[in-house]
Order: structure tokens, then C-alpha cells, then sequence
């Protein structure tokens, strides 16, 4: 299987890119997803580990690196999906950067954020309603069908915009041998849902284009109510260029690491023998020790349909 750490877990806490790259590969990784605070200071130190060959970079979280006049990384500084031209040639533009920078230390996936659909936040209140136990109750029933006739009012301009950003970033893809992978989002008001993402992509190259899917955002969609994560997996997988793995705390909580969240992850165990990669999506600084025990669990969790065979790199 191939394991891979986000550098989210300790990007924020070096100045050095190879001392950074150095502690991942201490902690038993020797694979990374460049993630979007990794500071411009640090990607020359990066760089020389690639080319020493002692790292591989499976993927790069847009933006990244950080972009110049902002102050801290963010995967949402831009959104693809906005329906306000300015911003979405503003991520476009970014993207692009991102997606060089990805051709350029080997990595062959970029993670993107779509976006919003720009209406009221519904899923912070079935979210309060969750956490309270009344999940069932009649003002979640009102609160749920209120986001979903809200929703599809508005998200047609979104999805639109998103498929002219996407088709403008054609040309920088082929140029550069990267796909540009879609994750799903854990709101109810995030572009593209399950079922648009599937419409959106038949248009697209499947080359260039697919989904990432992170198990974390998959549950806590289910747990309000959006989709039931196993059905939709199975549906999407062809689509998924890659996972990031962790765990939830419900009914929103995510970046916990397994096992201490709710996620079964032996009923998703038929997915753990793609041969695309696994990212590791910790809390930040949490103890290498957490790391490790984290993948031996999933590597037990997922041996009985064939993960056995597949080692860790712990």
C-alpha cells in the first residue's frame, strides 16, 4: 500500500525543507503530499531530497507552495466554483502555479477545493442539531430539506463556473502530466456533491481529471445526512486518483487519527488495494508514535480483503 504523510503534520514547525522531509522519514514514511502551508522558504530543501531520491511526492495540495503576499497557506484562498469572475481567474491562475510546481518535484496529482454554493450555512446548524441528539426530530427534518431546495437553486452558476476552470486548466495538465483531483467536501453547501462530480467528470478527460477522496469528509457527509459514504465510494472509485485518510470524532470532528473516531474502516476494506495513494491527513503535531499506530490499525483493518499482502512502511 502506498502510505503517504501529509506535510501538514509538520510543515508549520521547520524552516529547513530537508530537516522537515527528514522527521517524515523518521517517523517511517517515505512518501509525502506536499500540503498548502508549505511555506516557499522550505521547497529548495524539498526539492534536494527529491532529487536525492529519498522522498517521493505522490501529490501537492493547491496552493501550494504558499503563495506570495499571503499570509498563511489555506486550501480555500480561491475557489474554482465562485460565481465571482475576479476570484475564480484568481485560482485559476494559482493552479496553475500549483500544478507546475507538482510537475516539477514528480508528483502526479494536485488536490483541489471546488467551492460553495453561496447560500445560507445549513450545515452548521444540522450539525448543532447532530451533536444534540436530534438528528431525527422534526427542525432537522425542516433544516435538511430547506438546504437541499436552497441548494439546487443555486448551485447551477457554481458548476458552471467550476467546468470553465477546469477546462481552462487543460492545456497546464497535458503540459505537465498532472490530474487534478476534485475532494469531496463535508458540507452540505460544498461543489461538486457526489452525483454532480460524476456529471462533471464524464465531460472531462479522465487523464487529466478525477476525484480525491477523503474517508474523513465521506463520514461526516453521511452523518448528515448528504450520502451514504460506502454506496457513493463504490460508485465513484473508478474516478479516485488518490485518499486522505483519517478518522472522525461525530458528528463532525475531523483529522483524528484512527482508531479513536467512528469510521469502520473494515467495511471499506475492498478499497485498499488501488494502486493510487494514501495520505495520511493528521492533527498537526501529534506524536510519530500516534502516526504509527494509526497505520498498523488500518493495515489489520484492512488485511481481510487482501491488504495483507500489501506492507506498511512503518
Amino acid at each position: 500500500m502506498n502510505w503517504a504523510l501529509s506535510t501538514r503534520w509538520n510543515a508549520r514547525r521547520h524552516r529547513d525543507g530537508r530537516v522537515m522531509v527528514d522527521e517524515i522519514l523518521s517517523a517511517g514514511f517515505h512518501a509525502i503530499e506536499l500540503s498548502y502551508d508549505l511555506r516557499r522558504d522550505l521547497v529548495e530543501g524539498v526539492e534536494a531530497r527529491v532529487r536525492e531520491g529519498a522522498v517521493q511526492v505522490v501529490s501537492v495540495h493547491a496552493f501550494c507552495p504558499v503563495p506570495l503576499g499571503v499570509a498563511r497557506g489555506h486550501p480555500e484562498l480561491w475557489l474554482p466554483a465562485t460565481d465571482d469572475p475576479g476570484e475564480r481567474r484568481k485560482a485559476v491562475q494559482h493552479l496553475t502555479e500549483t500544478i507546475r510546481f507538482a510537475g516539477a518535484v514528480g508528483a502526479r496529482a494536485v488536490v483541489v477545493h471546488g467551492g460553495y454554493v453561496r447560500m445560507k450555512n445549513r450545515s452548521a446548524r444540522l450539525i448543532r442539531l447532530a451533536a444534540a441528539g436530534r438528528r431525527e426530530g422534526w427542525l432537522w427534518r425542516w433544516h435538511w430539506s430547506a438546504a437541499l431546495r436552497e441548494r439546487e437553486r443555486r448551485v447551477g452558476r457554481h458548476l458552471d463556473a467550476l467546468r470553465a476552470s477546469l477546462e481552462e486548466l487543460q492545456p497546464v495538465l497535458s503540459e505537465c502530466g498532472v490530474r487534478l483531483a476534485l475532494e469531496n467536501l463535508p458540507s452540505w453547501e460544498a461543489v461538486p456533491s457526489e452525483c454532480e462530480v460524476e456529471s462533471l467528470l464524464s465531460g472531462l478527460p479522465s487523464e487529466q481529471f478525477g476525484i480525491w477522496h477523503d474517508f474523513g469528509h465521506g463520514q461526516i457527509r453521511e452523518n448528515l445526512g448528504w450520502t451514504n459514504h460506502r454506496r457513493m465510494l463504490e460508485r465513484l472509485i473508478d474516478h479516485v486518483v488518490g485518499f486522505h485518510v483519517h478518522d472522525v470524532a461525530p458528528p463532525a470532528t475531523d483529522h483524528v487519527l484512527p482508531p479513536d473516531g467512528m469510521i469502520p474502516f473494515a467495511d471499506f476494506a475492498d478499497f485498499a488495494s488501488r494502486p493510487v495513494p494514501y495520505v495520511i491527513e493528521p492533527p498537526r503535531d501529534v506524536p510519530a508514535d500516534a502516526l504509527r499506530r494509526a497505520v498498523d490499525h488500518l493495515n489489520r483493518e484492512w488485511a481481510p480483503m487482501g491488504a495483507a499482502a500489501l506492507e506498511t512502511t512503518l
